[in-house]
């Protein structure tokens, strides 16, 4: 099992909370440390295992990070929501690692504020930036048994045909 997590305190607005585990996700304890009176909305994003692609059928995910590195980059995230979002009080981003099963859930993004809209596109936001810039990859497994590594369509370092570990 491999849990790491960052709990950090953005200057007296709220609080950031990352992790990364090979733990099963809960969009509950997501959703419940992110509320907080203040704030009217709790905005989630769960990104979860389907069962195919492009017509193959997918059994199962596995995830690799590399952990210093997808923190650090997670955390730049945190910063740049609350610049262009001030209005955000916490947030937590958890991203599973290892296998994850069919209808599972491999990250979780729970952003709170006042008003919804600020939370809605700051998650939006997170979840889109994350794809592009956090070292997270992933494997689809097929009934087939073939694996295949898959690049984020929105990865900044995307190179067709090219093995996105090797980028």
């Amino acid at each position: 099992m491999y849990i790491h997590e960052y709990r950090g305190m953005a200057a007296d607005r709220g609080q950031d909370i990352i992790t990364l585990t090979t733990d099963k996700l809960s969009a509950d304890s997501v959703s419940q440390s992110v509320t907080c009176p203040s704030c009217g909305a709790v905005s989630l994003f769960i990104g979860t295992t389907r069962d195919n692609f492009e017509g193959k059928k997918v059994i199962q995910l596995e995830y690799e990070a590399y952990g210093p590195m997808a923190e650090s980059e997670l955390r730049k995230i945190c910063c740049k929501i609350r610049t262009k979002w001030p209005s955000v009080r916490h947030i937590n981003i958890q991203h599973r690692l290892g296998v994850v099963p069919v209808t599972e859930a491999s990250v979780i993004i729970g952003i709170s504020s006042p008003h919804r809209s600020d939370s809605l596109e700051a998650v939006k936001y997170c979840i889109n930036t994350l794809k592009a810039t956090v070292p997270i990859w992933k494997k689809e497994i097929y009934e087939s048994g073939e694996p295949c590594w898959k690049e984020n369509k929105e990865c900044l370092w995307a190179d067709a045909g090219k093995d996105p570990k090797q980028s």
